[in-house]
């Protein structure tokens, strides 16, 4: 679930944006004694996702909307299906249809593109998707939530989470052993250091040094199945760096314990959802 706090900070800070000036068209063409109901309807397969938000910004419009969930998180949706049912004044309805939409097509396309990755996986695999912290800013905790609706697990939250070595620390350090004996001495001793390796050779030197998990940037196909038998019981395996769909059942059946897909933050395409309106 998402802290109630931080939805109502980004609602508050979307409707803001879109309402800062009021609802000309609105205010001119609909009467306020007007009401309405609206579905929210999906047009296009998908998974459900941000429920939560979507009612959010109804009842921060005008606490009498009524919201009525026809779709938990998670369920997969049909074109066709009603996901969400709004009912009172048609102004309130019209004010927040284009933010709540927002919110709920991007939360599910992100959930949605995770499902697909997730389905990729070879049956009963113990190998997790994950995010990376390549979020739209502001967005993060959304779109992390996301991922965990469809199926996926995230990676560090931030920078003081977790330790993951990177290819430019590596550089300021000096080398890869000598990144990851300074990050013994001064990370947490509850924290498993995680270090980005680009060749054999790097994995061979981060394996001696005692990484416990090691990413594999980018690495060819034909490497994948060797790197994986030399951290054998030494180190977790991440893969990063591209993995389309196409790939994901070979990587995983190949051993690797975890696969990180930027792309299912940084270009999840939305979700195809319409609010249709009827005037009561």
């Amino acid at each position: 679930m998402i802290p109630s706090y931080l939805i109502d900070q980004l609602v508050e800070l979307a409707l803001n944006e879109d309402l800062a000036g009021g609802d000309i068209t609105s205010e001119a063409t609909v009467a306020t004694s007007d009401r309405a109901i609206a579905r929210a309807i999906a047009h296009s397969p998908l998974t459900v996702c941000g429920g939560d938000v979507f009612a959010r910004v109804f009842y921060r419009v005008d606490p009498g909307v009524r919201v009525e969930r026809r779709a938990l998180d998670g369920e997969r949706a049909r074109p066709g299906d009603v996901l969400w049912i709004v009912e009172g004044a048609t102004r309130s309805l019209l004010m927040a249809e284009r933010t709540a939409l927002n919110f709920a097509q991007r939360m599910s396309g992100t959930a949605t593109l995770t499902r697909r990755y997730v389905d990729a996986l070879p049956a009963n695999s113990r190998t997790r998707i994950v995010d990376t912290r390549k979020t739209t800013p502001g967005l993060r905790f959304l779109e992390r939530y996301a991922v965990r609706t469809g199926g996926g697990f995230n990676h560090r939250n931030d920078l003081g989470s977790a330790v993951l070595i990177k290819d430019n620390h590596i550089v300021a350090a000096g080398g890869v052993r000598e990144a990851i004996e300074r990050a013994f001495a001064h990370a947490p001793h509850s924290s498993r250091i995680e270090i980005e390796v680009e060749s054999l050779e790097m994995l061979d030197e981060a394996l001696e040094a005692g990484a416990h998990v090691v990413m594999l940037d980018n690495f060819a196909s034909s490497q994948i199945a060797a790197a994986v038998e030399r951290a054998h019981g030494r180190a977790v395996v991440e893969v990063s760096g591209g993995v389309g769909l196409d790939r994901v059942h070979a990587l995983a059946e190949a051993g690797v314990d975890v696969i990180s897909v930027g792309a299912l933050t940084h270009s999840a395409p939305a979700a195809d959802i319409g609010l249709d309106l009827e005037s009561i």
